[in-house]
């Protein structure tokens, strides 16, 4: 909308400026609510500024007390100190005989009353004679317009910009850029401020240094606010930031909407105090914060102006704390603890001496200090033309100091430093193009004037000077320009303190430093930062949820923004390391969760072994029922020819000890660490041996029967009693077994596996059975063997023989057949080392079944009832 407006007042000024007739220029004084001061000097510097409001209708704002209006013109005070900052430059650079010695500098000053028409009709005032207004034409002046500074505020740099485009007068502006388009040409404009999205990535850097990831937005409602809301949402948004409100503040007017608009601001005002927002990021012009301090007196909050609640405030460098003249003394609590980003500047110890020197009786004034001194101080100058003068009289001896800081600063605010180096700008350009100017004459052999006369021809040669503009301040901070046309600085964070007696103070905590290394970007002293006091001295929270503590994770709830969540632990097996996650993960296979599931523990590694009580007992059992064997085995080797040993095979006896004794040892192949050699022996030596072991008992059993059937008279049987056949059903039996190993072996072996899942917090190191269906062959013909001499002992119990074996064969053999039934489903259920722990505990069980079940008896008999053991009595016990 601007850029076509701008297009269209181009060609307008172009078809006046195309007229050239000299009989325009007349005596006659137009008229002008502007204040003007000029001072006649060689080069001119326009200066456009914002001081004032001009109220057309007090009636139809209709405001109560206490916002009654007495004046028909309302100032800003504070941006009084702009035009002593002009001033006070201008004086140094005068006084200064190395910058334009040829040369004195003096200013036109010129009041945009924040408006359009006012702000064109100055800088076409500024292109004309100060008697006459006419666009185009110097009557009665021959004082050159150098350059223009100004404005203040986006809209009225881009009115200025958009004429001054036509005469190439470059224009230095000390407050935020102008919205551009694309259909707004390049104006000639430079800013005394960085590139914008310096301080908004200030800005993000700030809340993610406090984690205030839940705030609300104000700006203006404007192109600026627009524009600012464009840029930080988005960014904002992608960093973990998320907004309660963003509001536009209406613009001020003075007509018969002001009232409506006012209301409507403090309805904003209200919904920013009930949000649970802490933390307001507020983007605006000069004077927002004095239409922001409005609102508390038309809220419909009750007691909001007694006990506020506290809000950090964040303005951004355009902002300031500033008043109008009715709001002198009204309370600035809201404003405690404010942060604020304002263009790195340096304190000037001469400004604050010049100030105080100030004296609105001076002949030598800018035209506002006036009135000024008169809003300020609540008084009246006589008037020699008066004879009455209703109210305080001024002395001019008034104290500036006791001014509130948010009505006027002795200290230099960011936006008079911009003005003061604007200034430097101005000259030390002006003292480059003098001096290429002079030393271009020099070179063509010309004479030499006191003076190198520059006009309005030059002027386009004046941008190459700015644009490539570098020197030192006095207050020893370098000033130059990107390619951009932007101050090459940074920004300062400023705390804002505010005392009980509305006096202030400004403390640097922070910086941001696009030119300092990587790490030092973004600094903040957050120990040096005052808070509100309905903070009491805590830093401030702002969040929509309390952060989720490690071990949980956020679920975000339905229609609400994504700062907005609960908090939900992670499911059983993942963790979440860091506060506030997305979702819950899963430990590598090397590590497990914690209790609280907030860190991976390191898995151990876990096997059978000697080291750790549950194999060293295991261990233990196997050398007690070794030696047991072993002991029994020496106690029938010894007692080999007694009857009791006779009776029962005494080859198929010692066979079946031996094996039980290997049965016992093949335990230990279990209880170490996983080999590849021994994870090949281990379960085919169990199998093999537990089968000759078992076959010894099938064997033993058939042998009992065959003997007692060939006993009868004329039995054919009796040539199957004996050592053949024993070794025979031993023989075939193991071989069976021997060849299921075989193919097993050969085809699909056993191998060390590292089990990662099965226990939660080791790694396990197992043997692999390689084939389960093998591993479950082995086991189950054990089983087919074992219930085969079960039955056949269970038959032959009943047997009428003194030392017949059925029926402790049929007892040893439920003992085996128990073992490994259960073997089966404790086996499948238990993870780990506890599997192999199981598997050794049925080998222990199950030969000590037999050994004791079969063997203990006849050791009873040998060893305490010897008499038992002879024929005599094995013929009486017959009979």
């Amino acid at each position: 909308m601007y850029g076509l407006l701008a297009r269209l007042l181009q060609m307008l000024l172009s078809q006046i400026l195309s007229v050239t007739n000299t009989k325009i220029c007349k005596d006659k004084e137009p008229h002008s609510p502007f204040h003007v001061y000029h001072q006649p000097e060689d080069i001119i510097v326009g200066f456009i500024t914002s001081q004032e409001f001009i109220l057309d209708d007090k009636k139809a704002f209709n405001i109560e007390p206490p916002l009654t209006m007495l004046d028909e013109i309302v100032m800003v005070p504070k941006n009084y100190q702009h035009i002593t900052a002009l001033t006070f430059a201008t004086k140094e650079i005068n006084e200064n005989h190395q910058i334009l010695s040829n040369f004195t500098m003096g200013f036109h000053i010129f009041d945009s009353y924040f408006n359009a028409k006012w702000s064109y009709h100055a800088v076409i005032q500024l292109l004309s004679s100060l008697e006459n207004f006419v666009p185009n034409f110097k009557c009665g002046t021959q004082n050159n317009l150098m350059a223009v500074i100004g404005g203040l505020d986006p809209d009225v740099s881009l009115y200025v910009a958009t004429v001054l485009d036509i005469y190439k007068i470059p224009q230095i502006i000390y407050g935020s850029p102008p919205v551009m388009d694309n259909k707004t040409p390049g104006l000639p404009f430079y800013q005394m401020v960085p590139r914008e999205s310096i301080q908004y990535v200030g800005i993000l850097s700030l809340l993610l240094h406090f984690r205030w990831l839940w705030i609300g937005i104000i700006t203006m409602d404007n192109d600026d606010g627009e524009r600012f809301i464009r840029t930080v949402v988005p960014l904002f948004s992608r960093n973990s930031i998320c907004f309660s409100f963003i509001e536009k503040i209406p613009k001020p007017s003075f007509d018969i909407d002001g009232r409506e608009n006012m209301v409507k601001g403090a309805r904003i005002h209200d919904k920013i105090m009930l949000s649970e927002a802490n933390v307001l990021v507020v983007n605006g012009d000069s004077y927002s914060m004095a239409i922001f301090r409005w609102f508390p007196y038309l809220s419909e909050l009750e007691h909001v102006t007694e006990n506020p609640k506290g809000k950090v405030w964040i303005l951004t460098a355009q902002v300031e704390l500033t008043s109008f003249v009715f709001q002198k003394d009204w309370d600035a609590e809201f404003s405690n603890g404010a942060l604020f980003f304002v263009v790195h500047s340096n304190d000037l110890p001469d400004f604050e001496l010049f100030l105080k020197n100030q004296n609105p009786r001076s002949h030598n004034t800018d035209g506002f200090i006036m009135d000024f001194w008169q809003q300020a101080f609540g008084c009246v100058f006589q008037n020699q033309h008066l004879d009455e003068v209703k109210g305080k009289i001024c002395t001019g001896k008034e104290d500036l100091k006791s001014l509130p800081a948010t009505f006027f600063e002795m200290q230099m605010t960011g936006q008079s430093y911009n003005v003061y180096n604007a200034v430097y700008v101005v000259a030390h350009a002006l003292n480059e193009m003098s001096s290429k100017m002079t030393r271009g004459l020099k070179y063509k052999g010309k004479r030499m004037a006191k003076e190198v006369k520059l006009n309005v021809h030059d002027l386009w040669k004046l941008h190459q000077f700015v644009r490539t503009i570098s020197f030192n301040n006095s207050a020893g901070e370098t000033v130059t320009f990107n390619q951009d046309g932007e101050l090459v600085a940074g920004f300062d964070v400023i705390n804002w303190i505010a005392s009980s007696n509305q006096s202030f103070q400004r403390v640097k905590v922070g910086r941001m430093d696009p030119q300092a290394p990587p790490d030092k970007v973004f600094t903040i002293n957050e120990n040096t930062i005052t808070w509100h006091s309905w903070f009491n001295q805590a830093q401030p929270i702002s969040l929509c949820s309390q952060s989720c503590i490690p071990g949980s994770r956020k679920k975000m709830r339905e229609g609400q923004p994504f700062c907005c969540f609960d908090c939900i632990p992670c499911l059983q097996g993942k963790i979440s390391s860091k506060k506030d996650m997305n979702d819950c993960y899963k430990c590598s296979d090397e590590n497990y969760p914690s209790k609280t599931q907030d860190f991976c523990i390191p898995k151990t590694i876990s096997f059978l072994s000697f080291e750790e009580p549950l194999g060293l007992c295991l261990g233990l059992f196997v050398v007690f029922f070794a030696l047991i064997t072993a002991f029994m085995l020496g106690i029938f080797l010894k007692h080999h020819n007694t009857p009791i040993v006779i009776a029962n095979n005494r080859d198929l006896t010692y066979a079946l000890l031996i094996s039980l004794l290997l049965c016992f040892l093949s335990a230990l192949l279990f209880i170490v660490r996983p080999g590849k050699v021994l994870c090949l022996l281990c379960q085919a030596t169990f199998s093999i041996i537990f089968s000759v072991a078992v076959s010894c008992v099938l064997a033993k059993t058939i042998i009992v029967i065959l003997a007692f059937l060939a006993t009868k008279p004329d039995s054919v049987l009796k040539k199957w009693v004996g050592k053949r056949l024993a070794n025979s059903i031993v023989l075939f039996c193991s071989l069976i077994q021997s060849s299921i190993c075989i193919i097993w072996l050969s085809t699909t072996p056993p191998f060390p596996d590292i089990d990662m899942h099965s226990m939660e917090d080791q790694i396990v190191l197992e043997c692999n059975q390689g084939s389960k269906t093998m591993f479950y062959s082995v086991l189950s013909y054990l089983g087919f063997l074992a219930m085969v001499s079960f039955t056949v002992a269970f038959f032959a119990r009943k047997l009428p023989d003194t030392f017949n074996e059925a029926k402790f064969i049929t007892f040893s053999m439920l003992v085996f057949c128990s073992v490994w039934l259960s073997f089966v489903p404790t086996y499948l259920s238990t993870k780990g080392k506890y599997m192999v722990a199981v598997e050794v505990f049925s080998i222990l069980a199950s030969s000590a079944g037999l050994l004791g079940c079969i063997f203990l008896p006849k050791c009873f008999i040998i060893l305490w009832r010897p008499e038992l053991n002879s024929r005599k009595q094995l013929r009486k016990r017959k009979k």
